[in-house]
């Protein structure tokens, strides 16, 4: 690909082609068709003329269908294209091929702990039970931050950094829940994570969401490695900062104790996120960080695909692939949960591509899916998860999660996720603790102009011809680096404990 085309075909069944810079009214296109009006960069132009009611291709595939007649060389976008239902050959298995490993297998320097675990980044933590727990968990955080008391931290220098991760749920629920359960589920993904060091849970004393029933139900052991008290047994707020303080000073030392050493690429497990993306997204940022997953399957790792809203539409392209018709009717499955869910609270799964999404190019749900899925790469689907559930199998699955990126990738680390791929186009500032997380720019003119916030430009493919495979290898290269301890952009920042934002399911009383 390259942007002295100014346009892209994408496969000779679209009717439509991908604008790689503003076309103006006259410029040509393909088989004499000429640009009717201006066409936006990352925008579509109709390439033969489209009958209202007709279904319209992009990737080969139906994206939305003509809401009136479209003429060949008109813009084609959200004033003349909507969504509808059509039916899916899901072909459960018939394209699933086993995947041959890699040999010899790569590997990164990792931190191994006591249970064999391996973390790539080396976090104290401190979890809240409930939302009133919040702000005495951010004032002990706040005690040891690097830019307020730097001398603190400064003998211990394989911590890398104490974190709240508050939330603003935990009371006010049903206790015997989905939504109380899904929290418990996601606290305790984060209690058993290997880039936490050490960690304590700090409670108000009366939520719903009791730390003793948390620890129970979720088999957590309370030792040197995880402490839990509540505010009212304490004795209030200025004690139980002190008391908090006091207990991480004495897991400082113990956590300091690790170093890294060579351990197997398998050991790394990628959760896939897209956020404010755009019409270039599915060509450039994604398609990479697919060639990038497809590697990191030979290699014996793992690659969590989620954001079950935004691979509605493009579930087929993923069914064909399950290593089982079972794994793949788990998929189906989530989709039409997807669908009840939104129907028995009045909304619509087509309430997607957002307002930005729409400015940058994308018209519907199902051309944003069909984008989206290519951050999986080609391997077969092994698993279906459900929201923060321990993710066991090896290779490329898929978490149920929601769209919203905060919320999806807590999912994802709740499940083990030890680092992030974050593709954009139209900007993100998104970093996300214990596990960091590489943003990959779709075009150019993002990687120019919020380069401080994006660790690899994609727009490559397009400006500079680079092939999408060799910018594969380089991610792939990119996310060992990660691992073996190298920072990312959100990380420098201090992105991470914001981002915390577990699913909330139940009903508020």
């Amino acid at each position: 690909m390259s942007k002295k085309n100014k346009f892209l075909l994408l496969n000779q069944a679209d009717d439509v082609v991908v604008a790689l810079e503003q076309l103006i009214g006259g410029a040509p296109l393909v088989n004499g068709v000429t640009v009717s009006g201006l066409i936006p960069a990352g925008h579509k132009a109709a390439i033969r003329p489209i009958a209202q009611g007709q279904a319209v291709r992009r990737y080969g595939q139906i994206i939305g269908f003509a809401s009136k007649p479209i003429a060949a060389g008109q813009h084609v976008h959200t004033h003349n294209i909507a969504i509808g239902e059509f039916d899916k050959d899901y072909r459960f298995s018939q394209d699933y091929i086993a995947q041959d490993k890699a040999s010899p297998q790569a590997t990164f320097q990792g931190i191994v702990r006591a249970n064999g675990q391996v973390a790539t980044r080396n976090y104290i933590g401190i979890l809240t039970s409930v939302n009133c727990s919040a702000t005495v968990a951010r004032a002990i955080a706040d005690y040891f931050r690097r830019d307020i008391h730097p001398e603190i931290l400064t003998p211990y220098p394989n911590i890398d950094g104490v974190v709240a991760l508050t939330h603003g749920a935990g009371c006010a629920v049903d206790p015997g829940g989905e939504g109380l359960a899904v929290l418990q589920r996601t606290l305790a993904g984060y209690a058993r994570h290997p880039n936490f060091a050490s960690l304590l849970i700090i409670g108000l004393g009366c939520e719903t969401n009791q730390i003793s029933t948390l620890v129970k139900t979720q088999n957590l052991i309370q030792d040197e490695r995880l402490h839990t008290f509540n505010i009212q047994d304490t004795g209030g707020t200025t004690k139980t900062i002190a008391k908090g303080i006091q207990i991480i000073k004495e897991m400082l030392e113990p956590a300091n104790q690790v170093s890294r050493v060579p351990v197997p690429a398998s050991h790394i497990k990628v959760g896939l996120q897209c956020g404010g993306s755009d019409g270039y997204s599915g060509i450039t940022a994604n398609p990479v960080l697919g060639a990038a997953v497809d590697l990191l399957v030979r290699h014996g790792g793992t690659a969590i695909l989620s954001e079950t809203p935004e691979i509605y539409g493009a579930e087929h392209l993923l069914t064909c692939r399950a290593v089982s018709p079972q794994v793949g009717q788990k998929l189906v499955d989530q989709i039409a949960w997807w669908k009840d869910y939104c129907e028995r609270n009045h909304a619509a799964l087509d309430n997607n591509p957002s307002a930005g999404n729409k400015a940058g190019g994308l018209t519907t749900v199902l051309e944003k899916s069909l984008g989206g899925v290519a951050k999986a790469g080609t391997t077969g689907l092994m698993e279906v998860y459900e929201y923060a559930e321990p993710v066991a199998q090896s290779g490329l699955v898929f978490m149920n999660t929601p769209g919203y990126d905060p919320i999806s990738a807590t999912g994802q680390v709740a499940g083990g996720a030890n680092l992030i791929c974050f593709t954009t186009g139209r900007g993100s500032a998104y970093g996300c603790a214990p596990s960091p997380s590489l943003k990959l720019a779709t075009n150019t003119a993002l990687w120019n102009r919020q380069q401080d916030d994006m660790d690899m430009n994609c727009g490559s493919v397009i400006d500079d011809g680079v092939g999408i495979e060799q910018l594969g290898r380089e991610l792939f290269q990119m996310i060992l680096d990660c691992a073996s301890g190298v920072r990312s952009r959100s990380e420098i920042h201090g992105y991470g404990q914001n981002e915390f934002v577990p699913w909330q399911l139940s009903v508020i009383t």
